[in-house]
């Protein structure tokens, strides 16, 4: 059925057909035995499914990346159709629209996606309201980086707030600050920087009842040098583990013509291009740590034999972002009855 209903919806813009979509999930919360409904016709339950990473008990390893439920509005309606967990976000501390449109791009030929969304969400507060309205049914992450108009040198600032806020309300963080899409954000990638938003986070986790694990999430287009760095803050610093990657500002092996990519312009690329580039990380990264660094393979799953590329390369857990956009609603279930 999607098969059918797919080239209607990429009739229309990226962010139109977003909407659409999660209008619709939105809509089931309000009909009697709606979200069952999904669950019933899209979920795979397994217990050879059921994973333990980081102190939690995941039903699946399949989860939806941050990036789609940016303010933790249809995260039980993901988790109806198959999804172990989801991750909101990302979020900051104040509202922000993101960058001007058109800002998301489909590259179809490619079966990808290019955004430069400027992380726009509704703010922290309305995020929590939105989660303490509806309870959460399923694993929620909780993704949370700084707003465009903070400087750098105040960025653990809005990172220690957004994190002390959602403290109560997620089950792990991710600290973003990998995203191509905000000026300046990837600039603090650096072991300095990182290591003053980290101390700042770690302290206030230590004196909250519940752990909640903390990973970082890491761009693709890091030099093996600098991710060497950060592995190694990472292991020393309490951190619990990495989401490996975030989209990638190359545009190298592209189907589509370079003059659609010039009209296009700047944006992260995800989706198929993507899949080669974050295996090699994973590979690397589980490798570095002796597989003592829990791994979320993210980026260029788009069947589910990619999924289980990701887990045989070393991660623990795999979310999908744009696979779930040009497979549909029954993404996550294919995967799951192939690992399985």
């Amino acid at each position: 059925m999607y098969r059918i209903i797919r080239p209607l919806m990429f009739l229309f813009p990226p962010e139109t057909a977003h909407k659409l979509v999660f209008m619709a999930l939105a809509i089931m919360k309000h009909i009697p035995f709606g979200t069952s409904v999904l669950r019933m016709l899209f979920s795979y339950k397994s217990s050879s499914m059921q994973k333990q990473v980081m102190g939690i008990d995941f039903p699946n390893p399949v989860g939806l990346a941050a990036g789609l439920d940016k303010n933790a509005e249809v995260y039980n309606q993901m988790g109806a159709l198959g999804f172990g967990f989801v991750e909101i976000g990302s979020v900051t501390l104040a509202p922000q629209e993101g960058n001007p449109k058109p800002r998301s791009f489909r590259l179809v030929k490619d079966k990808a996606l290019i955004n430069r969304m400027g992380i726009n969400n509704s703010g922290v507060n309305q995020i929590v309201r939105n989660i303490q309205r509806y309870k959460p049914h399923v694993i929620i992450g909780g993704n949370i980086s700084k707003n465009t108009n903070t400087p750098n040198n105040l960025a653990y600032k809005d990172f220690e707030k957004a994190f002390a806020q959602m403290y109560d309300y997620v089950d792990y963080f991710v600290i973003n600050v990998s995203c191509p899409n905000v000026k300046d954000l990837r600039s603090l990638q650096t072991v300095d920087n990182l290591t003053v938003i980290i101390r700042h986070l770690t302290e206030i986790r230590r004196y909250c009842d519940v752990y909640r694990p903390i990973l970082l999430k890491v761009s693709p287009d890091l030099s093996t040098d600098m991710l060497d760095q950060v592995i190694e803050l990472i292991m020393l610093s309490g951190l619990d583990g990495v989401v490996a990657c975030n989209t990638t500002v190359s545009r190298e092996g592209l189907v589509t013509a370079r003059e659609k990519l010039d009209t296009i312009g700047e944006g992260g690329l995800s989706g198929a291009p993507l899949k080669e580039k974050v295996l090699s990380v994973i590979r690397y990264i589980h490798e570095k740590t002796q597989g003592n660094l829990p791994i979320i393979g993210v980026g260029g799953i788009m069947t589910p034999r990619d999924a289980k590329d990701m887990l045989d390369a070393g991660a623990s857990l795999v979310q999908v972002y744009t696979g779930f956009i040009y497979e549909g609603p029954c993404f996550a279930r294919k995967i799951l009855k192939y690992i399985s």
